[in-house]
């Protein structure tokens, strides 16, 4: 094992001293792969652009060949430069925070605002405004300093999401997600009424059902042929989704309002699993085609809200996890925003509630 790494400030710069444990490789980017500590929280993408920049020293000169050889108990100097600000521009825009300390932030996202930046959407992202929330305590982000964005959820659907605001935090996250062991629920208004007795429903291809009433579907997913901006179920050449679903309430035959949680985190995975076993979500106009709700079935009102439902009725509700620095467990929930709460209210009053 290496020994515990040194660390000393000299002209706004981090020197490390990293000793070369054993190992079964001699050459220096794998040898420092191994041998840094996980508390300088460094991956080997960093290690390897700091190897070119001439920033790894052995005997006080620097070390620009990854195949350098070197041998256990080598000491390495790492230089670390104080994080630089990134280009992204900071905006003051009001963030709903639910939790923040030194290394993560909690935000609860509204609809309408884009996670980061792309070229469509330069400005008005959660970026842009964590950049303005959280300034210098930023420690950085793979040497910017920058939030960490470990997961996102699309433009319109509102939630929890969970963003970090140093290295550490980002590494710790980030293997999380990986591994699935995060706790991520949403709530769906969809249409019709999902139904494991449903004969359509058993007969979907990667469509299961579990104890507890609980539908759980499985699988591949990957872009459209034809419409770059959209996911597709696939069967090939696609990447493993498990979407489990289980229903809350029922509205005649016509909608449901599920729980919905996330073995994998796909793009638009809830949107396209839902859609691809017949019950799409409201006023999703990507994936749910023309359906409409039935006037005579849920009432007047009920059927124009949803029918005019101005976004896909998704909320990201529940987030939990490990803290990537205390190690305790971290578990938020999020309420209903006002639209999709005064959705349900219309259909749990059915034909009572008057048209808008």
């Amino acid at each position: 094992m290496a020994e515990p790494f040194c660390e000393q400030e000299d002209d706004g710069e981090t020197v490390l001293s990293v000793i070369i444990a054993d190992g079964p490789t001699d050459r220096i980017d794998k040898a420092l792969a191994r041998s840094v500590p996980e508390e300088a929280s460094l991956s080997r993408t960093r290690l390897m652009r700091m190897i070119a920049q001439g920033a790894v020293l052995i005997a006080g000169q620097a070390v620009t060949d990854p195949k350098t050889k070197v041998s256990a108990g080598d000491a390495v100097l790492l230089i670390l430069e104080p994080p630089t600000d990134v280009e992204t521009l900071a905006e003051d825009i009001p963030l709903t925070v639910m939790y923040e300390d030194d290394d993560l932030i909690v935000i609860d996202k509204p609809a309408g605002m884009v996670v980061h930046p792309a070229p469509g959407t330069p400005n008005g992202t959660l970026v842009n405004a964590l950049l303005a929330h959280c300034g210098e305590t930023l420690s950085g982000i793979g040497g910017e300093r920058r939030p960490g964005i470990v997961h996102r959820i699309d433009k319109e659907t509102t939630g929890l999401l969970v963003v970090a605001k140093s290295d550490k935090a980002h590494h710790g996250l980030a293997a999380q997600f990986e591994k699935h062991t995060v706790n991520r629920r949403y709530l769906a208004l969809v249409h019709a009424v999902p139904n494991a007795a449903d004969p359509r429903l058993r007969g979907v291809k990667g469509v299961t059902f579990e104890t507890g009433g609980i539908i759980r579907i499985a699988t591949l997913l990957a872009r459209h042929k034809t419409d770059r901006q959209r996911q597709a179920v696939v069967w090939h050449d696609g990447r493993h989704a498990v979407t489990r679903v289980r229903v809350l309430e029922a509205f005649a035959d016509q909608a449901a309002l599920v729980e919905c949680w996330l073995e994998t985190g796909r793009t638009h995975q809830i949107r396209v699993h839902m859609t691809y076993a017949g019950h799409s979500l409201l006023g999703d106009q990507t994936y749910g085609g023309k359906r409409k709700l039935s006037p005579k079935a849920v009432g007047e009102g009920p059927a124009a809200l949803g029918n005019g439902f101005a976004r896909q009725a998704l909320h990201a509700a529940t987030l939990g996890f490990t803290h990537p620095v205390s190690g305790e467990w971290l578990e938020f929930t999020s309420q209903l925003p006002e639209d999709m709460a005064h959705l349900l209210a219309a259909l749990r009053a059915g034909k009572e509630a008057p048209a808008e």
